[in-house]
């Protein structure tokens, strides 16, 4: 989504990554909304056009998947991908634990983490669709039911044919839904109740220093809270993975300082007293 990132990434010659600027696939259109828009509301906005993109150019692809910047996997995708074998469109809910359940007003029943289209007359109907919706707005305005691209998503099931809905406890783990779950390692391998863990969606984690993240405190919640097991079969893999890629992209781009949040040592303490401190 910007030079910089790109830049440093073609230097990395990346084999399992084919790469695309934003010049590539910004048409006119997009262009012209550009200007309206704050970073945040443009990147939502390209989502659905990078998927359409993408899916024109691999035209003998099966179906095109969606993922945010912010997921990890811990094990193989392939029991979202049978899920989704009869369907069209798949998405994820959010699953909320009760103490965030109101919050599906304002965010929505079901969270753009991963959503995948086929490459089929269903399919692509959706994408078209929720494309010209975003291209129309895409703002963050709770008030006048808007969430980004994300609220869109709530009539899916309804109003599109072949939709499936994952039900598999390890896609979409996230801070808002963890709290109903019971983690356990058995085999190597970290489980949600009695599934393996797929990915986990590090919503709000932000990163002070190379070796220090925290989650951010949110003013109507206090924050979220996570127990010492979640912390350890989550946060910390996360964390060292992190600070492995920090280390790769310093050595790409030396020198290398963006992303970091630049809180002062006071706010470490805050967040250290709150729990929501993780080190690596």
């Amino acid at each position: 989504m910007d030079d910089v990132v790109f830049s440093i990434l073609k230097s990395m010659k990346t084999t399992s990554v084919r790469l695309i600027p934003l010049a590539e696939f910004e048409n006119q259109k997009l262009r012209d909304v550009k200007e309206t828009r704050s970073v945040a509301e443009y990147c939502w906005t390209c989502t659905a056009p990078l998927i359409e993109y993408v899916m024109q150019r691999e035209t003998e692809a099966a179906s095109v998947a969606y993922l945010d910047a912010d997921l990890f996997f811990f094990s193989d995708p392939r029991p979202i991908y049978e899920e989704f074998e009869k369907g069209s469109i798949l998405i994820i809910g959010h699953r909320y634990s009760p103490e965030y359940q109101a919050w599906e007003k304002t965010s929505g029943i079901y969270n753009v983490s991963m959503i995948i289209f086929r490459n089929d007359s269903s399919g692509i109907e959706c994408l078209r669709w929720w494309k010209d919706q975003c291209m129309t707005a895409c703002v963050l305005d709770p008030d006048a039911g808007y969430c980004g691209d994300q609220k869109y998503l709530d009539d899916w099931p309804a109003r599109f044919r072949d939709v499936i809905v994952l039900r598999h406890k390890g896609g979409g783990l996230a801070p808002w839904n963890i709290a109903k779950y019971s983690l356990k390692k058995r085999e190597g391998r970290t489980f949600v109740d009695e599934e393996p863990l797929i990915f986990y969606h590090f919503h709000s984690l932000q990163i002070i220093a190379r070796r220090l993240f925290f989650r951010r405190l949110f003013a109507a919640s206090k924050g979220y809270r996570f127990n010492k097991r979640q912390r350890a079969l989550i946060y910390d893999p996360y964390a060292e993975s992190i600070h492995r890629a920090i280390i790769a992209v310093e050595q790409a781009s030396p020198g290398f300082a963006w992303g970091y949040t630049g809180a002062s040592w006071l706010d470490v303490l805050e967040v250290w007293r709150s729990g929501n401190l993780v080190k690596n």
